[in-house]
């Protein structure tokens, strides 16, 4: 059963493909140049999918074609060489470039998902009983394409992580004049509308105590966005104990949500040689 359909893995493939660096099969330091050959990195990405998806183990996948050690070890090569960022970037720029980002209304809220392996980023969850859990404070446009998220034990409060998430919109300037930022009831303090004005942004707060469906504003993309991010396994329920390699499982996500939105939204506005004849 594939990871994900074909006409979204292809282009996915062609743009990670260019990102990583030319490597020989066969490893030149050997003294005699006969090594045995370097796994092709197309069946690692592969192997990486399956992961995301699926929520299995490195032990579960692994089979003649990879061992787990090898697929944990090109996955933090990759890592260290930021391609799963840059895909997420390449993505975000195709997509605003294409269809463009609604960047005058923002989303952001939190989501908390089981850590049962606990780790950097992980605390105590409020909701489960005690058991390790991992919050993530997710920030996404006014159609619910992600922008990023900043990662937290699953005992901290929204509040606290709303200024890094802010932050996270250095990166995307040019920026409109006027933006607002939907919150919701957790976010009604004070302190919040002290970041927001120091920002130079307005907020369209839910009231405490006052019932606020969430399809009454525009917080509903966000609540979506980290629903498609849960239909992720490995990040619903998270092993991963260094922040760095659960950043990069978020980062790749992100990029198949941004390029999934992209060609089915640009299938009705643009046309392609090889478009399918039905809408995807």
């Amino acid at each position: 059963m594939p990871a994900l359909p074909s006409w979204l893995i292809d282009p996915l493939w062609e743009q990670f493909a260019a990102l990583l660096p030319q490597r020989t099969v066969y490893d030149p330091a050997h003294p005699l140049g006969c090594h045995r050959p370097r796994i092709s990195d197309r069946i690692i990405f592969d192997k990486l999918l399956q992961l995301l998806r699926f929520g299995c183990s490195y032990e579960a996948i692994a089979d003649t074609t990879c061992s787990a050690t090898t697929i944990r070890g090109r996955r933090d090569e990759w890592i260290r060489l930021g391609v799963f960022t840059q895909l997420r970037h390449i993505a975000l720029e195709a997509y605003d470039r294409i269809v463009g980002l609604v960047l005058d209304q923002i989303a952001i809220d939190g989501a908390i998902t089981k850590a049962p392996g606990g780790g950097e980023a992980a605390g105590r969850s409020p909701v489960d009983r005690g058991k390790q859990g991992l919050k993530r404070s997710g920030m996404t446009d006014g159609y619910g394409i992600p922008l990023g998220r900043v990662l937290a034990g699953a005992n901290c409060h929204d509040s606290p992580l709303l200024a890094p998430t802010l932050d996270l919109l250095d990166g995307l300037a040019p920026l409109p004049d006027d933006i607002t930022v939907h919150l919701d009831a957790g976010y009604d303090s004070a302190r919040t509308r002290t970041t927001l004005s120091e920002r130079g942004l307005r907020g369209q707060i839910a009231q405490r105590g006052e019932r606020a469906p969430v399809q009454a504003t525009q917080r509903w993309h966000v609540e979506r966005t980290h629903a498609w991010q849960n239909g992720f396994h490995r990040l619903a329920r998270c092993y991963e104990r260094r922040t760095s390699v659960i950043n990069a499982f978020f980062d790749f996500a992100d990029a198949i949500i941004t390029l999934r939105s992209l060609i089915r939204r640009a299938w009705t506005t643009h046309r392609w040689d090889d478009r399918s004849t039905r809408r995807l």
